[in-house]
């Protein structure tokens, strides 16, 4: 069984941007994930997953208040974790929607009317909550949250190897040695890191090349001849 925490890492950070379908209310545009993909994506990860569509009197899978309107509920279980979750049936504006037709004023396009929720409503507000809920797991929860993009741990860097380490150690000892110079300390200070071992594998090669020009340098200096007066040419 999959814990909580595994089941919301591996679903929040898949990027459902090529699926997401945009519609426009007003002057905004609300983002919808496509429920088919969705789901396809889900069974792909967790092929147990099950959801259930609520249902309530006369088996009807709504409830009404004739003050708040409609609204539907679905619940999701993946890998023994359940989440509930509810949506209304909402009009263009994301208006509760009735069981009479009604107007309403918008303020750029003048007075809208509505007719009444028919079954179609209904039904596209269930697959709209069956996507919410999947949210509660993780998947897609970054669009809920007006972000671009899914938040992904990075992977922390990876740090060299024994033998890399060794060989820089090598060629800065070396270089020491015949320049006269702490040469190690340098190399830290110009790294940026306490100790060899905090170098990153990213950074190992432009390191490499460096000290590996330093040494040349001071081998070249080192094998200059001297004037007679001390100085080198």
């Amino acid at each position: 069984m999959v814990d909580e925490k595994s089941v919301f890492k591996i679903l929040n950070e898949i990027d459902v941007n090529q699926h997401v379908e945009k519609k426009k209310s007003g002057k905004n545009f609300i983002s919808y994930l496509t429920w088919s993909w969705a789901w396809s994506e889900l069974k792909k990860n967790f092929p147990d997953a099950e959801y259930e569509i609520k249902k309530f009197e006369n088996n009807l899978p709504y409830v009404y208040d004739a003050n708040t309107g409609y609204m539907v509920f679905t619940t999701v279980t993946i890998d023994g974790l359940t989440h509930e979750m509810w949506l209304p049936v909402m009009d263009g504006a994301n208006k509760a929607m009735k069981a009479a037709p009604y107007s309403y004023e918008t303020k750029f396009n003048g007075k809208k009317h509505v007719e009444a929720a028919s079954m179609f409503d209904i039904n596209k507000a269930i697959m709209r909550c069956l996507v919410k809920n999947l949210a509660m797991f993780g998947l897609g929860l970054y669009i809920y949250s007006g972000e671009d993009l899914p938040e992904i741990e990075p992977e922390p860097p990876k740090t060299l190897s024994e033998n890399q380490i060794n060989l820089l150690e090598k060629i800065i000892n070396e270089t020491s040695q015949i320049s006269g110079t702490d040469m190690m300390s340098f190399t830290l200070k110009a790294a940026k890191v306490e100790a060899l071992k905090f170098v990153t594998e990213d950074n190992y090669k432009p390191l490499l090349a460096k000290v590996t020009e330093w040494h040349q340098k001071a081998e070249e200096q080192a094998n200059e001849p001297s004037e007679p007066n001390g100085k080198t040419n």
